[in-house]
């Protein structure tokens, strides 16, 4: 338990500079002895937790508006339910034999994108277009699969909005919200979530949460830029070893 909760403290961390957390906690679950699907739902469920605890902190200040996004996050949760129904009818290995080479893409774009810095720019897509079709489109991904949703909605806020990083990071924290509870929903809703694990490792999550966002705060793009490729090729690396 005491190291379910230290790992859980590292992903929420972790999570609120570049997204993917769960990569952290899950394995740790699963290797644990907790079965799959009720590993999966514990993660969810403290998870949510770390992910509310960074948005809490942005909004509080200042870095994050939510009436500006308030078209973005219902499109998601529209994309997030229907991600969650498309997933049991797809196989999602072809997802995973595609999505290293997107992430590698991903990170080379943050390394080298002259967006991703701490001063705004101009955007390149109006709200009207990016809400649905962005908002949409990361809520679908993030209710059917998930790893990297993070760096893929800063990214987009960044290269198609012109936010800076600490905005484009804030942003991200309520579409991933808004995925993550639509799939809690359904796992509670299953009894599929371990309380006895998942009360401590929430605990854990908002306060590893709190002090990762407050860095992305003081540090802006000098800490999300080398975070973000990081984990986005750490990422990338774990899908192409498990798809060998």
């Amino acid at each position: 338990m005491l190291g379910l909760t230290a790992a859980a403290f590292v992903a929420g961390f972790i999570s609120s500079i570049a997204g993917a957390g769960g990569m952290i906690v899950l394995p740790c679950l699963l290797w644990a002895g907790v079965p799959p699907v009720q590993a999966l739902a514990t993660n969810k469920c403290q998870s949510v937790f770390g992910t509310l605890s960074s948005a809490l902190n942005y909004l509080r200040k200042g870095h994050l508006q939510l009436g500006a996004l308030r078209w973005a996050l219902l499109y998601a949760l529209v994309g997030a339910v229907a991600g969650t129904l498309w997933v049991q009818q797809i196989d999602a290995a072809r997802l995973e034999t595609l999505l290293p080479y997107v992430l590698i893409l991903l990170a080379v774009y943050f390394a080298l994108s002259p967006r991703i810095a701490d001063a705004d720019t101009p955007p390149r897509l109006p709200a009207a277009v990016f809400d649905p079709l962005v908002g949409g489109g990361l809520g679908l991904y993030g209710g059917a699969f998930g790893p990297g949703m993070g760096s893929f909605s800063a990214a987009a806020f960044a290269g198609l909005r012109g936010f800076n990083m600490r905005k484009a990071t804030a942003a991200t924290k309520p579409l991933v919200l808004v995925a993550n509870v639509s799939s809690l929903v359904i796992f509670i809703a299953g009894g599929h979530v371990v309380w006895g694990l998942a009360l401590g490792m929430s605990v854990a999550q908002f306060v590893g949460a709190r002090l990762g966002s407050n860095l992305v705060i003081a540090r802006g793009a000098a800490l999300v830029k080398p975070v973000i490729v990081l984990t986005t090729l750490a990422i990338a690396l774990r899908l192409v070893l498990k798809n060998l």
